[in-house]
């Protein structure tokens, strides 16, 4: 009898670990473990360009029974605003825990941001910490419902000192410039653009004069009733007064890049972003949001836009790495989040 060949040996390894390797994956996708087939589903259904990875394997049916698991139940109600203290901390000697040493070390005496980055099994990110919240303002393209601006662009035509990105934005057929937003955008105590009720989720979110940040399910009359003046409208909401949202399954849209801004009671300002869509960060879930903002202690927040939009710069720096298909990631958005 003939001993097989290497070549051949070397073939048959090669035809088994691919056979074992399709078997594995047929068994994720279909097999009885629902959770990456509803990870798969709701990660896709959230993209530009990636829906295909869901569509092809799965019918309508299937990705709206799916879609419905995975959901935010928050609060119907409004903030309140007088539990929020906001406080001017001295430098410090001992703290309480390390997550507010994290937060109240300044790192050489700077009063007015720290930047600390996150890093978790499969996201990375970076919070920053603002310690004065009336210097945040919302902004938005110089050419509003015609086209929108880079964050880059926007940050420089502002003079900001942070900007993230802001709400959402009309997006029909997923190839829109940017320009018009969803839902209200509030400056300097006027409502400046009305894009009608974006269907995310949350409400209009936005600071006092004193920086005391609002959320709630209200309209605009109501939002500069209560005294915000610099406001958007998106969501869904995170926490309220302390409460986190409940979370049904991963909470929606899957793993992908995130924007949130959230504040503890004390007054301190935090600007999420996590990076997604890379080998080294998958992304995040909304559920991950609201641990990550809880952690840290804020007493409301709110998820801002995601996906190719999420966008950190400082001091005129891009910090993340955005995943829009421009040469530097960055994606064309009509509002944004800035610390002047």
């Amino acid at each position: 009898m003939k001993k097989m060949s290497k070549k051949k040996k070397i073939i048959l390894s090669i035809l088994g670990s691919f056979i074992t390797l399709i078997i594995f994956i047929i068994f994720l996708l279909y097999g009885p473990i629902n959770y990456f087939r509803e990870l798969l589903i709701t990660t896709a259904m959230s993209t530009m360009n990636h829906q295909y990875l869901a569509t092809f394997f799965y019918d309508d049916e299937t990705i709206n029974e799916v879609l419905k698991k995975h959901k935010v139940i928050e609060s119907g109600e409004i903030s309140n605003p007088d539990l929020i203290e906001i406080k001017k901390y001295d430098d410090l000697d001992e703290y309480d825990d390390e997550i507010e040493r994290q937060i109240l070390e300044k790192d050489n005496d700077n009063d007015l941001y720290k930047l600390i980055k996150i890093k978790e099994k499969t996201y990375s990110g970076y919070l920053v910490v603002i310690y004065d919240p009336t210097r945040i303002k919302v902004v938005t393209s110089s050419k509003l419902n015609e086209d929108g601006e880079l964050p880059t662009t926007i940050a420089t035509n502002n003079n900001a000192l942070i900007t993230i990105n802001g709400a959402g934005f009309k997006d029909l057929n997923w190839d829109s410039n940017g320009a018009i937003p969803l839902g209200a955008v509030i400056q300097n105590g006027k409502l400046t653009f009305d894009g009608g009720s974006p269907d995310v989720g949350g409400g209009i979110f936005g600071f006092t004069s004193e920086g005391k940040l609002i959320l709630g399910k209200m309209n605009y009359t109501k939002a500069l009733e209560l005294g915000i003046k610099e406001g958007l409208e998106y969501g869904p909401f995170l926490i309220m007064d302390g409460k986190k949202s409940k979370i049904e399954g991963n909470g929606g849209s899957g793993l992908a890049p995130r924007t949130a801004i959230g504040q503890r009671q004390d007054g301190i300002v935090l600007f999420l972003v996590i990076e997604g869509r890379q080998l080294n960060s998958f992304g995040a879930s909304i559920k991950d949001l609201v641990e990550i903002m809880y952690k840290y202690k804020a007493f409301n927040a709110v998820n801002l836009d995601g996906g190719s939009s999420s966008t950190l710069i400082i001091e005129n720096k891009l910090i993340n790495n955005p995943t829009a298909k421009s040469s530097d990631g960055q994606r064309k958005i009509p509002t944004a989040i800035i610390v002047k």
